[in-house]
């Protein structure tokens, strides 16, 4: 296994001793969640149906120091927001879209108003979430009042890539989830902690969303691929073979991951596009299973057999129709995939993972002009074996699986191309971050 190159010693002697300095300990006393982005190569917009799913971490993505409070409060800082969020473990959370805006928030009167730190939201879905499901903090506190501590902690991500499509959101959610049970010496499995944060994004924060992201951030290995079958949450890791040119006798360098950002940054929660989409799959599943006669199953895709799917799919209507074929040829696409990659055929997954992105866009009728186009020019890109969008398509980047003698090139095709079609956005951008060369990374832990 190579060498983790992330986070760096640097990164984290800062992050410590930042919150050495908020709390008056010790730069050793500094605890480091370190929570990964992670990529979706095959498996879009199939989680929230039970479907089957690959994914991957990268070595980008959310620092979490902290220090135990000793008391019940939580104070964090943010190197991305302004404010300071504070709130006690002990108080009653509510799920936020039942709330006003802010209201949850409490905030000292040297900081900003509520809204600036609506950031905050996060981590009081985390103490939410263990509260919520009857566990760990909330019988803590009933058994052990006067031992329950929040935390002291300041989170950071890395550079430019919040809002980008890597599923932020998710890492700071596990972040805080780790950070809070770290703190009180819970031990909690990551099947665990994947309800946890499907819990904040589902109930506290009210997006439908699959538990795709954070099972990718709380199983993944490096150099694995993560499986994982969303309607029965049963998840495995897949080795790669050394991957291998067209002829077995010429091993191939190995992939790297590129990631090109198109300027849009529109929060997911805010589009309706993605809550629209999973409901038109659940109705396209509950025709589907009532012209079955199975109408009394979950309305979700993956309760609808596939030659069930063959036989009554005239009777969905186009938008109906178009989903489902989605979520259908999408989960095809994970199982020959997963085998493509076990048996190091890079060439193949990649080739799945464009017809992915096509499938996003023709029959999940996700994405907007800016990404579409930078998904075509990732195609064009030398030495690119497949890319698609990453995220919804709403917002944020591209990701592409290129061959490791072409990354380099084909990181100045894509700076040099997107630019022609889309100006204005391209020049919103860090040129320094607008197109990064990742490599694979590790799952969430706390250091």
């Amino acid at each position: 296994m190579a060498a983790m190159s992330w986070p760096t010693q640097d990164e984290l002697d800062k992050i410590r001793g930042i919150v050495s300095e908020m709390a008056g300990k010790g730069t050793e006393d500094v605890r480091v969640v370190v929570s990964p982005y992670r990529i979706c190569p095959l498996g879009a917009h199939i989680d929230h149906q039970g479907g089957i799913v690959s994914a991957m971490t990268i070595n980008k993505g959310i620092l979490l120091g902290f220090v135990p409070s000793g008391n019940t409060q939580v104070a964090l800082r943010s190197g991305q927001f302004k404010g300071e969020v504070r709130f006690r473990v002990n108080e009653t959370q509510q799920p936020r879209h039942r709330i006003s805006k802010g209201e949850e928030i409490k905030v000292d009167k040297s900081s900003p108003s509520p809204q600036e730190c609506y950031w905050g939201r996060y981590a009081i879905g985390a103490l939410y979430a263990l509260q919520s499901r009857g566990n760990h903090l909330a019988q803590v506190f009933n058994k052990f009042h006067s031992y329950l501590q929040g935390i002291i902690g300041y989170i950071c991500g890395s550079e430019g890539l919040d809002s980008s499509g890597l599923s932020s959101s998710a890492a700071v959610g596990v972040a805080y989830l780790l950070a809070l049970e770290s703190a009180n010496n819970l031990t909690v499995s990551p099947t665990e902690n994947i309800e946890y944060d499907r819990v904040i994004e589902n109930e506290y924060l009210g997006l439908r969303n699959g538990i795709l992201d954070q099972s990718a951030i709380l199983l993944s290995s490096h150099g694995c691929l993560t499986y994982m079958n969303c309607k029965t949450t049963e998840h495995k890791l897949i080795h790669p073979l050394n991957f291998l040119k067209d002829h077995e006798t010429e091993p191939q360098k190995g992939y790297k991951i590129l990631l090109a950002f198109s300027g849009l940054r529109q929060a997911l929660t805010s589009n309706p596009g993605y809550n629209s989409r999973v409901a038109e799959c659940q109705e396209a599943a509950k025709i589907l299973l009532h012209a079955s006669g199975n109408g009394e199953l979950e309305p979700f895709l993956c309760n609808v057999e596939p030659e069930s799917y063959e036989a009554h799919k005239v009777k969905l209507e186009p938008n109906l129709a178009r989903r489902a074929e989605h979520y259908f040829s999408e989960n095809m696409r994970v199982s020959k995939g997963l085998e493509a990659w076990a048996s190091g055929e890079l060439r193949q997954f990649g080739q799945l993972m464009s017809a992915s992105g096509l499938s996003s866009i023709k029959n999940y009728e996700c994405g907007c002009e800016p990404l579409i186009q930078l998904y075509e020019v990732l195609l064009r890109a030398p030495g690119v074996f497949g890319a698609r969008f990453s995220g919804a398509g709403f917002r944020g980047c591209c990701v592409a699986l290129v061959d490791t003698d072409c990354v380099a090139e084909a990181a100045k095709f894509v700076r040099e191309e997107y630019p022609k079609l889309q100006p204005v956005l391209a020049s919103q951008l860090n040129p320094d971050t607008a197109v990064l060369i990742c490599e694979a990374g590790d799952c969430a832990r706390v250091i």
